[in-house]
């Protein structure tokens, strides 16, 4: 018998493909695909396309599932947080109202588990007050071990306002770096072209950053960071491209990190974000860890 699911209202105009992993299965997105070609997937009594966009009270049909589900034979071991990091992920929570949350991310932690990584923030925070009967939807990304200022939303609806709000690009980031040695004074953009493959497709993305050296000596430059674009590890990339690589960086750099830091540590923080939500301006600034501030007394 195939199985029988009806949109809920939260899901009004979401991808079918995210709406199916979060519903029904959560599998790659080319099993999807494989399903999808073989007419397993029936939306309204018509084909269904990956693309398309579910409506509330949609009526979706799914052959096989059973079957699917015994094919990839899933295990997940999921990741509970203690007692003690949902205590101290809750010292970092810079806003807490009834749709978002802001939060100070330290170093070291991934936004969410993957197959590299177990502990993670969503995790932890999924079990906290902040999000008690709800859930965390995340709408941008810090790598592992960038910190600084984050938000997390709390339902779909304000989810997808931010999404869009990137998109169009109304939400401003500032970031503060150290890169190894003397940025030009006065060098205060960076264009590229930056290249990714995606399933081993070549993608060339336009990337563009507003600099601004703060201070710099023949070793180190201590930098604010405002990008404009939002790609993938594109200030890393950036700053790489022109030969100053940020301090720690192990994955975008030619010199040995290894003097400065004893653990994987980037030298990276979200400082500062900006937005505008029904004519109320927020504002948010995330004060650095031990470690980042150590470093620019000792080296400025």
């Amino acid at each position: 018998m195939p199985d029988k699911f009806i949109v809920e209202k939260e899901f009004h105009n979401t991808r079918f493909d995210r709406w199916f992993k979060s519903k029904v299965l959560n599998i790659p997105q080319s099993l999807i695909e494989k399903i999808i070609r073989k007419n397993k997937v029936k939306i309204n009594r018509k084909r269904a396309k990956t693309s398309y966009r579910v409506q509330f009270k949609d009526i979706i049909i799914v052959y096989g599932l059973s079957k699917l589900k015994e094919s990839i034979k899933i295990k997940k071991t999921k990741y509970k947080p203690s007692s003690k990091d949902k205590n101290e992920y809750s010292n970092f929570i810079l806003e807490d109202n009834d749709n978002f949350i802001v939060i100070n991310k330290p170093s070291g932690i991934p936004v969410q588990g993957g197959t590299k990584s177990f502990k993670n923030l969503i995790d932890i925070l999924k079990d906290t007050k902040y999000f008690k009967d709800k859930k965390p939807f995340i709408v941008h990304r810090l790598d592992k071990e960038t910190s600084g200022v984050m938000i997390i939303a709390k339902n779909r609806e304000y989810a997808q306002l931010f999404t869009s709000l990137f998109r169009i690009r109304k939400i401003h980031k500032t970031y503060l770096a150290v890169a190894h040695g003397n940025v030009r004074q006065d060098l205060n953009l960076l264009q590229d072209n930056l290249i990714s493959y995606e399933k081993n497709k070549k993608v060339i993305q336009k990337a563009i950053t507003y600099l601004n050296v703060l201070k710099s000596n023949e070793e180190y430059s201590y930098l604010e960071l405002k990008p404009i674009t939002g790609r993938k590890h594109q200030l890393r990339k950036q700053l790489y491209n022109i030969g100053n690589p940020i301090v720690g960086d192990e994955k975008y750099t030619f010199i040995d990190n290894k003097k400065n830091f004893k653990t994987k540590y980037i030298m990276l923080h979200a400082y500062k974000i900006k937005f505008m939500i029904k004519n109320i301006k927020y504002s948010f600034v995330a004060g650095y860890g031990k470690i980042f501030n150590q470093f620019v007394k000792d080296k400025f």
